[in-house]
């Protein structure tokens, strides 16, 4: 008993201490100020219909990107193939495998690709094109697990490595998402918290860095074509605190109805909240709808709505989920997620 206890102040210490390492000011909201944005873009359409207010439900696999800690809830093996149709005709897939290992926890694989596409290279000398192309990527992998520390309280961690790359030029950062989840005694009320991102910063390096450069242009005598690297600034990843609360307002043996609210604190923006909730039908049928980024002035995201199956074949569960999400004047996203229970 005391082990455990000790495990859960020392993990409330870590949530702490990676708040205050970021020196957060209320007064600037440092848009646009961090590498690997992609890292903002959540896993599952379940999750992401409910407003991406889910870090006090957490209880399946894409827990491991919003809450590690309910990885826990999250039964035998299960395996998540999700696809993002993001704004500017990009798309991101994620990969989510889980596995229960009963009472010692769960762990869980995680990976994002971006498909960016090619642009073709524009210069000043030539501004219709060099008749070279370019391309983008953002990746992501993950290796999440979360422990029940008593039958209410769960503790979960996700170390990830980033990726990224623009032409010929790369950056790496190692970082990792801590959570908790805790199941009040008030019946069906359970809290929720967690950090992502919290690593190392990015810096682009590469051959697209490499120059030749002249250090006296004065002296047509001097050699003009010395190799040299520009160097780039180090980025920090977006850090982000979550704190959230969910209620399980009606379940029977045919309904179920959960609302969840959440409050977000990111580095690379200012505070908000998010608003969710799923009705199930029969197990079978799930309804969601939500409001994302409430409080946030200027923000493009708003009002989300989907659905979602849900139908045993042959033992396994199949799980079909469609996400829309409003994003005003950038136009509206779409999310798919196929989900196998075995």
């Amino acid at each position: 008993m005391y082990k455990k206890v000790a495990l859960f102040l020392v993990s409330l210490v870590i949530l702490g201490n990676g708040v205050q390492a970021q020196k957060f000011r209320p007064d600037v909201s440092k848009r646009g100020t961090t590498a690997a944005s992609f890292l903002g873009i959540g896993m599952g359409a379940r999750s992401m219909a409910m407003g991406s207010s889910f870090v006090a439900i957490a209880d399946d696999p894409t827990s491991v990107y919003w809450n590690p800690a309910g990885l826990v809830k999250v039964p035998g093996t299960q395996l998540v193939f999700d696809h993002t149709l993001w704004i500017a005709d990009i798309s991101y897939s994620f990969f989510i495998f889980t596995q229960s290992l009963g009472d010692y926890g769960t762990i869980a694989l995680s990976f994002t690709n971006s498909n960016i596409g090619e642009m073709e290279v524009n210069t000043v000398d030539e501004p219709d094109g060099t008749g070279q192309v370019f391309t983008a990527k953002d990746m992501a992998f993950s290796f999440g697990y979360g422990l029940s520390l008593t039958d209410k309280f769960s503790i979960g961690f996700n170390p990830k490595i980033i990726y990224q790359s623009i032409w010929d030029t790369r950056a790496i950062a190692i970082a990792l998402d801590m959570g908790v989840l805790y199941d009040t005694p008030f019946d069906g009320w359970t809290l929720g918290a967690s950090i992502s991102n919290y690593g190392t910063k990015m810096k682009l390096d590469g051959n697209s860095t490499l120059v030749l450069y002249d250090p006296d242009s004065d002296n047509s005598g001097n050699n003009d074509k010395i190799p040299a690297s520009m160097s780039t600034d180090y980025w920090d990843l977006p850090l982000n605190f979550k704190v959230g609360v969910s209620y399980l307002a009606l379940k029977d043996d045919i309904n179920k109805l959960i609302l969840s609210a959440e409050a977000s604190h990111p580095s690379d923006n200012y505070e908000s909240v998010n608003v969710g909730g799923e009705y199930v039908y029969g197990d079978f049928l799930a309804l969601r709808g939500g409001y994302k980024s409430l409080f946030l002035s200027d923000s493009e995201e708003g009002f989300t709505l989907g659905g979602g199956i849900k139908q045993p074949i042959g033992g396994i569960d199949i799980r079909f989920d469609y996400a829309f999400m409003d994003f005003g004047r950038l136009k509206n996203t779409h999310k798919i997620t196929l989900g196998l229970g075995l």
